[in-house]
């Protein structure tokens, strides 16, 4: 075990001490905490392992993989698209993926379908991916190519009106990458490193498969259930939903991510090099209610905005997303308007049998610990 803190207020020793204790209670590997305010880092927590088999301390160096967090940066290309004139939000998605028209829709056409609803979760398209998983070793972690899911097409349907509620969906974002590379002429994986990594200096962070010379830092994931652990597939490759999940980045990356998203006048040419301001605070005006604990227990969403969601409590208002797959989970969320931000993130999950209320759950009491601080 190992752990690092730079912060020297009571309500951040208060909280060390709280992270620490439910981390070990619950037999979390290893986890990381940051909290930032006016670009600043006042808070880093650094706990366990990055591999239980090597007892190898977790660092600000440790890659994680950040899962339905990479969701924002397809949000964000998608943005700079459309400030580039290439698209429009109420766009068709059928302009550019003529393919879904296949897809069976009782509600109407295809063609009205829009990017908006994609980047709203409410274009009526299915959760999951794939409609099928038994868990099998021979079974891929997600679908490799595109022409398996252009292959479901005729066997798949909108469940709702589009633009009628929001139903989280991982294809839908998926089609979103898949315009993405269709204007750009890049794979998506390119087109992100160049427009948005690069830019933020995020060197070390990639998607999917890890370099070899990062594998040292790369960190494994776990399972936790009836207090027995379980390894989750390592190196995963998200394949083609590589623009819902794929994205694999340490700490010290991150806070440069944070640090865009709550703004810096000092390099604000570079960040608006990225995305203008405000488009980037479009992103998080609401569009659709969503329902409280739209992610399950671990959930705090009120609204969705651009693939952003808002929680507003107390009349303050917090812009922010959540990962969770193969054993990862993390949460970004910042406050604006005080211009603090804060990232929680786990390589393991911890197992709950279905409706454990939320102060049964570490990582909800975690997430509700963590508000504290803002």
């Amino acid at each position: 075990m190992s752990f690092q803190v730079t912060a020297q207020s009571d309500k951040f020793a208060r909280f060390r001490e709280t992270y620490i204790k439910e981390l070990k209670d619950a037999g979390v590997v290893g986890s990381s905490f940051v909290f930032t305010k006016d670009n600043k880092v006042v808070s880093e927590i650094h706990y366990g392992t990055l591999n239980a088999a090597t007892s190898q301390p977790v660092n600000a160096d440790t890659i994680y993989h950040w899962a339905s967090n990479t969701k924002p940066f397809t949000g964000i290309a998608i943005m700079q698209l459309r400030d580039r004139g290439l698209l429009k939000l109420d766009d068709p998605v059928t302009k550019y993926l003529p393919e879904l028209r296949a897809v069976h829709n009782k509600f109407g056409s295809m063609d009205e379908i829009t990017i908006r609803h994609l980047m709203t979760h409410s274009a009526g398209f299915r959760g999951s991916t794939w409609p099928w998983d038994k868990g099998e070793d021979w079974e891929p972690f997600e679908p490799t190519e595109y022409s398996q899911l252009v292959a479901m097409f005729p066997f798949t349907e909108i469940l709702f009106k589009p633009g009628s509620k929001f139903s989280y969906s991982n294809p839908g974002i998926i089609f979103l990458g898949k315009i993405i590379e269709k204007l750009s002429a890049d794979d998506y994986e390119v087109y992100i490193d160049k427009n948005v990594l690069k830019p933020l200096e995020m060197y070390r962070s990639y998607f999917d498969t890890t370099p070899y010379h990062l594998l040292k830092d790369r960190s494994h994931s776990y399972y936790v259930e009836n207090g027995k652990r379980t390894e989750g597939r390592f190196d995963a490759n998200t394949g083609i939903t590589v623009s819902n999940s794929g994205l694999n980045s340490p700490i010290s990356d991150m806070v440069k991510y944070l640090n865009f998203l709550v703004g810096d006048p000092r390099k604000q040419d570079i960040y608006d090099g990225v995305l203008k301001r405000s488009s980037l605070e479009e992103m998080w005006k609401p569009q659709l209610p969503t329902p409280v604990d739209s992610n399950g227990n671990r959930g705090f969403t009120t609204d969705i905005g651009l693939i952003f969601f808002q929680n507003r409590v107390d009349s303050r208002t917090f812009i922010g997303h959540g990962g969770d797959q193969n054993g990862f989970i993390s949460f970004v969320d910042l406050e604006p308007a005080t211009r603090q931000a804060s990232i929680v993130v786990f390589n393991t999950n911890v197992i709950y049998p279905d409706g454990t209320p939320p102060e049964k759950d570490v990582v909800s009491r975690l997430r509700n610990e963590v508000r504290t601080l803002f």
